[in-house]
């Protein structure tokens, strides 16, 4: 990582070890994205990683409405990595190709069903203005309850720290992979 020192096993603390091989051994099977930079600050990387894990996959939203959320939020914030990541998640979900093109290139998607509509206008509308307006919170919160309105909060929050994290840590994307954005 080019503005991150890279921690090897041999220069992390004890803590860090600790916390690496624990984030190794779970669901993500390995040290990437975030994690690397994160690790700088072990107490957080921990914390991050045990909020990431039930934002991935614990929340009442399936896959297909987690990830058109999360394919907004690294949008918004051109976070080339993050799209890597979470498009072919998005696409084994079951959201259409459509669907996320439009979104990378910056367009309202035209062809939704009511509730990727209702999450996308609500991430959408966050990720723009810091807030949501009662029109998209209600045609939420009648899909998907309070508790996946506010499962829809902690996705766009969690995914922007992602974004935020893998944009100022110049994350690059894998060998061959071309800018989503570029």
């Amino acid at each position: 990582m080019p503005r991150f020192t890279e921690l090897t096993e041999a220069a992390m603390t004890p803590r860090q070890s600790e916390v690496a091989q624990s984030i190794a051994a779970g669901a993500r099977g390995g040290l990437k994205g975030p994690f690397p930079a994160w690790l700088h600050s072990p107490e957080m990387a921990e914390l991050f990683q045990r909020l990431g894990r039930f934002i991935r996959w614990e929340t009442s939203l399936p896959p297909r409405l987690s990830e058109l959320a999360i394919l907004v939020t690294a949008a918004r914030w051109r976070a080339r990595y993050e799209w890597f990541a979470h498009h072919r998640m998005a696409m084994e979900g079951g959201l259409s190709p459509e669907i996320a093109e439009d979104i990378r290139i910056g367009r309202v998607p035209r062809a939704m069903a009511e509730d990727e509509a209702a999450v996308f206008h609500f991430v959408h509308e966050l990720q723009t203005t810091g807030t949501v307006s009662d029109k998209r919170f209600e045609a939420a919160r009648a899909l998907f309850g309070e508790k996946g309105c506010a499962e829809l909060l902690g996705i766009a929050g969690y995914y922007t720290a992602v974004s935020f994290t893998l944009n100022v840590a110049q994350v690059p994307l894998p060998e061959g992979v071309p800018d989503p954005f570029g």
